[in-house]
């Protein structure tokens, strides 16, 4: 077997990355570098590029993998999955902060992209909420409950409970659609209503409940069903 260090220096990931830049490298390149060590039959170019080729050159599919899928493929233990995993999670963070950098809320779009950016990836449904202050700045982000496939139950008291910790005036209602579809359910309606109404007992202000998916979002305010 050639390894990585038998390259030429020019065409090592590590010092192609440092001579000319990040964007020069391809996706195969820049995993080889995270997994940093091969097998004794296999570089860590090629581990890399088996594992692009398992989720079909997508970045998206890889991100969606669990620790026990990514160390299904021979060479790549515990480690170096948890690796992988947590380079990909800086990414997403990364972008969720880029869309809401100012922490103020100013309409739908913004909290959507927030939302898109921390939970694109996940496989399952997630209920989350935002805590703001009178300044419509948020104090606080939650995810207050995980579900299946196809769908999570919030509990009110829970999400009230924490408002009142965060000294929160207002919030707003999040959670994801794995499936893509954007179309709230009969559940997301009751609940939505049931958390605004019991919301009013203690002065506080359900803003919005927002619907997120790889589709796009959906907003009961916009939609005016607030």
């Amino acid at each position: 077997m050639k390894t990585i260090k038998s390259w030429s220096p020019e065409d090592r990931p590590r010092e192609k990355l440092r001579a000319r830049g990040p964007l020069q490298l391809t996706d195969s390149e820049l995993i080889a570098i995270l997994i940093q060590n091969g097998t004794k039959n296999q570089s860590a170019m090629e581990l890399a590029k088996i594992l692009v080729e398992r989720c079909n050159n997508n970045l998206a599919a890889l991100a969606r993998l669990s620790t026990r899928e990514l160390m299904k493929i021979h060479g790549i233990g515990m480690a170096k999955a948890v690796l992988i995993q947590a380079a990909l999670e800086i990414g997403r963070r990364r972008l969720a902060s880029e869309h809401l950098q100012t922490d103020t809320i100013t309409g739908s779009n913004s909290v959507a992209r927030f939302l898109q950016a921390k939970l694109m990836d996940l496989p399952h449904e997630v209920f989350a909420v935002l805590f703001l202050n009178r300044a419509n700045k948020i104090r606080h982000f939650e995810i207050i409950s995980s579900g299946g496939m196809t769908g999570t139950v919030a509990d009110p008291r829970i999400i009230l409970k924490k408002a009142l910790e965060e000294d929160a005036v207002s919030i707003i209602l999040c959670h994801n659609h794995p499936s893509g579809n954007l179309k709230p359910s009969k559940a997301d309606e009751e609940l939505t209503y049931k958390i605004r109404n019991a919301a009013k007992f203690f002065d506080i202000q359900v803003l919005d409940h927002i619907i997120v998916s790889t589709e796009g979002y959906y907003s009961f305010a916009d939609d005016g069903i607030m």
